[in-house]
């Protein structure tokens, strides 16, 4: 209750939290908030402006533009949920079993996280959607196994620095199994820690999605999703340009909700690491400073 408490006094948590339910509750009652179906092709209707009947026009294959934006943000949440919840699965486990058993367990997590890194996130999806074509199984799958080891990496660090405190001592002193001190002990103490950094993962993640999609790499073509909006309206940017204008909102307004709430929650759980945080950007701004004075 303290920690629901301090989210509602922290403002910035607040307009994170509105923002994302906003984004919710679009996805959640699409199906009863769309005026029309969001696949209907209609090339009498086409280019369409404002009305009641299409509040946002009409998008050159006759499709109303609002049902589509209020449909895509269904694809954009369930793809970074998906993402995430693996993401989360596989870096929880490998991390923690990394940290807390080490030896040939740990060093051969960590060659593999290794190998897995000297290879760009953006690179390696490219690469494997690319080889195996567009769609959402496969966006899913490149993207879970580029995002997985930077994510064990966190796990496993914030493991090693509770791995040797005392209660961790004293449990397996008592004699408790392996299973039990890491479920039972060892996971909640890191789990706000975790919490944070995945939070802060949700928008990044809902970018990607859409940047994929808009190079043609993400859900399949005629998806009402918004990366692939923006990839359908670039071809009339010069005769209807504000067809760009409303999937890029969503998807800028979405982003910006679960940073704000991200980066609220990492001052609220992990004060320190945010006075840090601070103090280093501070440092960043006086350096530059600094040296736009010698210039």
């Amino acid at each position: 209750m303290t920690g629901f408490a301090n989210l509602l006094g922290n403002k910035q948590a607040v307009i994170g939290m509105i923002m994302i339910g906003v984004v919710v509750f679009c996805a959640l009652f699409a199906p009863w908030l769309a005026p029309n179906d969001p696949q209907k092709i209609d090339l009498s209707k086409s280019l369409i402006k404002s009305s009641w009947e299409f509040p946002l026009g009409t998008d050159p294959l006759g499709r109303c533009v609002l049902s589509r934006l209020l449909f895509g943000a269904r694809y954009s949440l369930f793809l970074a949920g998906v993402v995430l919840f693996l993401t989360c699965f596989i870096s929880v486990v490998l991390g923690t079993l990394s940290a807390y058993y080490g030896g040939v367990v740990d060093r051969v997590i960590t060659a593999l996280c290794d190998v897995f890194m000297a290879f760009p996130p953006l690179v390696f999806i490219l690469a494997f959607v690319g080889a195996l074509g567009p769609g959402m199984v496969n966006l899913i799958a490149s993207m879970v196994l580029a995002m997985w080891v930077w994510y064990v990496r966190i796990v496993r660090g914030q493991a090693l620095a509770e791995k040797n405190k005392n209660y961790i001592v004293l449990a397996k002193v008592a004699g408790l199994s392996d299973f039990r001190i890491i479920v039972k002990h060892l996971l909640p103490n890191i789990m706000p820690a975790l919490i944070v950094f995945y939070s802060l993962g949700v928008g990044e993640m809902i970018f990607m999605i859409s940047g994929f999609s808009f190079l043609g790499l993400g859900v399949e073509a005629g998806l009402p999703e918004w990366g692939s909006m923006l990839n359908e309206a670039k071809r009339s940017i010069y005769t209807q340009p504000y067809f760009m204008f409303f999937p890029g909102l969503c998807i800028l307004f979405t982003v910006c909700g679960f940073n704000l709430f991200g980066e609220a929650l990492r001052d609220i759980l992990s004060p320190e690491e945010a006075r840090e945080g601070k103090r280093i950007e501070k440092r960043g701004v006086e350096g530059k400073k600094f040296m736009c004075w010698f210039k």
